[in-house]
């Protein structure tokens, strides 16, 4: 990995997504939005929409320009254009943000909020797909986890357009196609969202990076494909089935509940092949950022049962928040905050250590971290996000808002964590910096 091309933004997208964790977690906190509110609320809208864009997808997009030159041998299509996409999210995230609020009654501003933030999350999502799909068509053909990026890429279309659809018709729109698809089309757009984008996106990262940093032999045989294979169909039934569902009046929830049967044969493969790395690994001591995503491995398999056993006792839409809850802070935001313990270090190494390999001594990538400290925050998010996700099923508000706290005490330990290794404050064993190199930036990496 030594001499890989640095994103330049991929620091700045970071920081950018850890500050909409923590405002979501402190509006939690403070009972704005689910289940102070309704789950339809405006508030719990603009709650959703800062954990899934200002969060996870912020993050996923900042790995992705990092990590898809990686997967694939290539360099990104186009380096400098991140900086603007981020712009384009950023942007459009916060006019959502405001149109919300208009509907909540919050503001009294006149302005066509949604179809604004429509086109500029469109551009920049777009502009996300035009970089990372150059990227890995000029490097076909793909490995596997190069493969269930486009899974992922191919979902964002079909959550994107579907958000596009909700926005023009909550600005006026009156078309009765439109009208159709926002009525019924609410859990084709999670399922792509959660579901496509970033899980399975996620899954094709994480066996590149879990076999990188456990040392373990890269997957590529029956089980991988089946996962791709049968993740990949569970989305096509969801999302095309889905939408033939609603414009053909066809039952729209025997459609999703195949959707499903294929969507838990692919979570069975995908912790099948965990297991294996984890058995066949030859690094023998497991880094912190490892068995933290152990903890989401976990919470995934929890929100599995989850639903599974409301599907079976019939209170399945009861209780749908809090599968979305555990799914969105125990699987995705626990497997981001994990690895971000380990790419953060990891990347501020290349940057500063990495040209002088053969020149000078350089710590390890884990002379960067301090995992006793940091341990004790992963723990603490954890218990805090399952105790939430009691308290939604049991419907206790109050101690909702108390593992919200916990939760956002923790992520202020984890992010305090993050910065203290970009910042090299825990490297004791020698210099911190050679002399002829310059302290590393917060938010942005020097090109290489």
């Amino acid at each position: 990995m030594v001499g890989v091309a640095l994103s330049r933004w991929t620091m700045t997208y970071f920081a950018a997504a850890l500050v909409a964790l923590l405002a979501g977690e402190c509006l939690m906190t403070a009972g704005f939005g689910y289940p102070a509110a309704a789950v339809g609320a405006p508030e719990t809208l603009a709650l959703v929409h800062v954990i899934s864009i200002g969060w996870l997808s912020l993050l996923m997009c900042g790995a992705l320009f990092q990590f898809v030159p990686v997967l694939v041998a290539r360099p990104l299509h186009d380096s400098w254009l991140p900086l603007p996409t981020l712009g384009c999210l950023v942007a459009g995230l916060v006019v959502l943000l405001l149109g919300f609020l208009k509907l909540g009654g919050e503001i009294d501003f006149a302005f066509s909020y949604f179809s604004v933030a429509a086109a500029l999350l469109s551009l920049g999502f777009a502009l996300v797909l035009w970089n990372l799909g150059r990227t890995l068509w000029a490097a076909r053909p793909l490995p596997l986890p190069a493969r269930f990026v486009v899974v992922g890429l191919f979902s964002v279309v079909a959550t994107v357009s579907l958000g596009a659809v909700f926005a023009l018709v909550l600005d006026g729109a009156s078309n009765d196609i439109l009208l159709a698809t926002a009525s019924q089309g609410l859990p084709i757009h999670i399922i792509a969202g959660l579901g496509g984008w970033l899980t399975a996106t996620a899954i094709g990262v994480s066996y590149r990076l879990l076999a990188m940093f456990m040392l373990a032999p890269d997957l590529d045989g029956p089980t991988s494909r089946g996962a791709l294979y049968s993740g990949a169909t569970a989305l096509a039934l969801a999302i095309i089935g889905g939408l033939f569902a609603i414009f053909f009046g066809v039952n729209l929830s025997a459609v999703l509940g195949a959707a499903g049967l294929f969507g838990l044969l692919a979570v069975a493969l995908y912790g099948r092949d965990i297991l294996f790395l984890h058995r066949e690994r030859k690094r023998r001591k497991i880094e912190l950022n490892s068995r933290m995503v152990g903890l989401a491995l976990a919470s995934l398999a929890i929100a599995t049962l989850l639903i599974i056993a409301l599907l079976v006792a019939g209170k399945f839409e009861q209780h749908a928040a809090a599968v979305v809850f555990l799914v969105a802070f125990g699987w995705l935001s626990g497997l981001g905050l994990s690895k971000l313990y380990k790419i953060v270090p990891f990347m501020t190494w290349l940057e500063c250590y990495g040209p002088i390999i053969g020149k000078a001594p350089t710590p390890r990538v884990q002379d960067l971290v301090a995992e006793a400290r940091a341990i004790k925050w992963f723990i603490l998010y954890y218990l805090a996000v399952w105790a939430a996700t009691g308290a939604l099923l049991f419907e206790v508000s109050i101690a909702f808002r108390g593992a919200t706290a916990l939760m956002l005490v923790a992520t202020i330990g984890i992010a305090v964590q993050l910065v203290k290794s970009r910042m090299l404050a825990d490297v004791k064993a020698m210099p911190k910096m050679p002399v002829d190199i310059q302290r590393p930036s917060l938010l942005f990496s020097r090109a290489s």
